[in-house]
């Protein structure tokens, strides 16, 4: 479900009231456009004239034909309503193509600030929420900020100028009609404020489902394997069409609510129309009155309709789209959880040596990760971390790459508080290859290039042959310019770890983060990975975690870590002696190799 109140608590309820938000988009985002603006309106002034002016010339058209007989004025009257119309069109073809470039801008603006936003948040605000829902809210927001800014502007420089020329018209004609035309306004006016408030529940129930789907067809396409495996292509079915027939009842009950003034308006002005053909026609027949006059009013009455209809449904229109804006503003407007600290010391490294020093974390209140955690990962050497799952190794390299900051304690690089430095600095220094290798959508070239942007043809293929992937990069028929697929699912899984090793080692970090990057992987695999990873720890501080022991009895340090504490310390034929934890694991793992060997054996 869509996790809404982003921005609520950072600025407070009033602050996403439409008006305000109304306020909002002007100031901040119509504003810069303005010098576009002063062209598109008086083109739609012009061409609110050219529809205007005709109803007038109707009634002339009239008056010479049926009253002085004179085909000279008639042809005339012709030619300027023609070239009227040729303006008209000219002038709203200017100002149409304006808006929907200035719209595409809007658009286009609000998802680079959503998107830099998002670049500006941490890991935890990630994980608290589903991907999809960024998706919909960049979506949403961004078109219906253009939107919104776009009714309101086509409706005073479109709508509310024709149809001010057209009660020009109308006064011109008969004032006293046109002031009792008025009186269908209070009526529509209390119907359209009740309306009002169903519409946005409406929306936002709406907008909330329709991040559902969204999300549902996201899961469904990054998890089709295990949809395939588990069969559940039936029940995942079942399950969008609940969301799907939620939405669209949601979408009948806002077209019923949103068209219901429809009737009303089309009543009142079927009255009005029908007062006014009778007056007018009074006006002619009893009075003597120039039947000129009594076209020229009823063809302005009739033009204005449609304005009148816009202008009136226009708060209907504003706020079914100001849903869109407000989840949207609700991210922009959160304070970032990891803002840029670039005007923080850079991180000065000499030999890299990592100090964690009574370091307590904990994701949850009241549920410690780490806890008083100490050890140091000597330069240029491997330090591997291993225990049983959950008990802190990993968040020791989050901390490390600052996606978290511990509770208390300090970690520190050759001295460096690190909470005291750049991120941007700390990261450059460090480079990480994970147990779920993401690879970007693009070619093998780029996503090792994403290790060092600007990097040259010569570095990356370096790189790839260290990494023991230049072999198979070859095999391809583009080489490195093969597509990785989405996720880079178009390599193996031994691939996309080589090809991560040789994105980490373009980098040329001093320090190497290792999270079970062996973990998944077969042994003829591991083992083209093992050599790409020796080759990219030498000579780099490097910190390692692995379950499997056999990948880390090189080590030049391993801490046994237990409890989120680490409960031992030392090389592999120590521990051993030791016969501790580390002993413990060993043997489990070396029985567990040795049935797997007796099965193999077996078959």
């Amino acid at each position: 479900m869509l996790n809404t109140g982003l921005g609520t608590k950072a600025l407070g309820k009033d602050a996403y009231d439409a008006p305000v938000l109304i306020k909002r988009l002007f100031m901040e985002q119509a504003l810069q456009h303005w010098r576009m603006y002063a062209l598109a309106v008086p083109l739609m002034a012009v061409a609110a004239g050219a529809t205007a002016l005709p109803a007038y010339l109707f009634g002339q058209v009239i008056n010479q034909a049926y009253e002085n007989r004179n085909m000279p004025a008639i042809y005339s009257i012709g030619f300027v309503i023609f070239a009227l119309f040729v303006i008209k069109g000219l002038a709203t073809y200017g100002h149409q193509v304006m808006m929907t470039r200035i719209g595409v801008r809007i658009v286009v603006e609000n998802q680079r600030r959503m998107y830099a936003k998002l670049l500006n948040e941490g890991l935890a605000y990630f994980s608290a929420r589903h991907s999809s829902e960024f998706i919909a809210r960049m979506t949403a927001g961004a078109n219906s900020s253009a939107t919104v800014i776009n009714i309101i502007v086509s409706a005073v420089g479109r709508d509310l100028l024709t149809l001010i020329g057209l009660l020009l018209v109308m006064l011109v004609q008969d004032p006293v009609l046109t002031l009792a035309s008025f009186v269908i306004v209070p009526p529509i006016l209390i119907f359209m404020r009740k309306l009002i408030k169903r519409l946005r529940n409406v929306a936002t129930q709406q907008y909330n489902l329709y991040a559902e789907i969204v999300e549902a067809m996201q899961e469904t396409v990054q998890g089709i394997a295990v949809v395939k495996a588990f069969t559940l292509e039936h029940h995942l079915q079942g399950r969008l069409d609940k969301t799907l027939n939620a939405y669209q009842n949601e979408a009948f009950k806002q077209a019923r609510i949103a068209n219901r003034s429809g009737p009303l308006m089309d009543t009142l002005g079927g009255m009005a129309v029908a007062a006014g053909i009778v007056y007018c026609g009074y006006r002619v027949v009893v009075g003597g009155d120039s039947p000129g006059a009594f076209f020229s009013f009823m063809s302005a009455f009739l033009l204005a309709y449609e304005p009148a209809k816009r202008l009136a449904r226009l708060n209907l229109d504003i706020i079914s789209n100001l849903v869109g804006v407000r989840v949207m503003l609700e991210i922009i407007d959160g304070a970032p959880s990891e803002p840029v600290d670039d005007g923080k010391a850079a991180l000065a490294l000499t030999t890299a040596r990592i100090e964690f020093d009574s370091v307590n974390f904990s994701y949850r209140p009241d549920e410690p990760v780490l806890r008083s955690m100490s050890f140091v990962a000597a330069p240029s050497k491997v330090t591997a971390l291993v225990g049983p799952s959950g008990g802190g190794k990993s968040t020791v390299l989050n901390l490390l790459l600052r996606f978290y900051d511990a509770t208390s304690g300090t970690v520190s690089i050759d001295g460096q508080d690190i909470t005291q430095v750049s991120r941007r600095s700390l990261r450059d220094q460090i480079g990480y290859v994970g147990q779920n290798v993401q690879l970007f959508h693009g070619t093998i070239r780029e996503n090792i290039a994403f290790g060092r942007l600007g990097v040259s043809d010569e570095q990356i293929i370096a790189a790839a042959k260290a990494a023991h992937a230049h072999d198979f990069i070859m095999s391809f028929p583009l080489g490195y310019d093969a597509a990785v697929g989405e996720h880079g699912l178009q390599l193996s899984g031994g691939q996309r770890q080589r090809v991560a090793i040789a994105r980490a080692l373009v980098r040329d970090a001093p320090i190497i983060l290792l999270d079970e990057a062996t973990a998944a992987l077969d042994s003829e695999s591991e083992r083209h990975v093992q050599d790409a990873i020796t080759e990219l720890c030498r000579g780099r501080t490097t910190l390692v975690i692995a379950h499997r022991l056999s990948t880390i009895m090189h080590a030049d340090t391993i801490l046994v870590v237990e409890g989120g504490r680490v409960v031992e310390s030392g090389r592999h034929e120590e521990l051993l002696r030791g016969g501790g934890r580390y002993a413990s694991f060993y043997r489990l793992q070396l029985q567990d190799h040795g049935n797997s060997l007796a099965v193999s054996a077996a078959e």
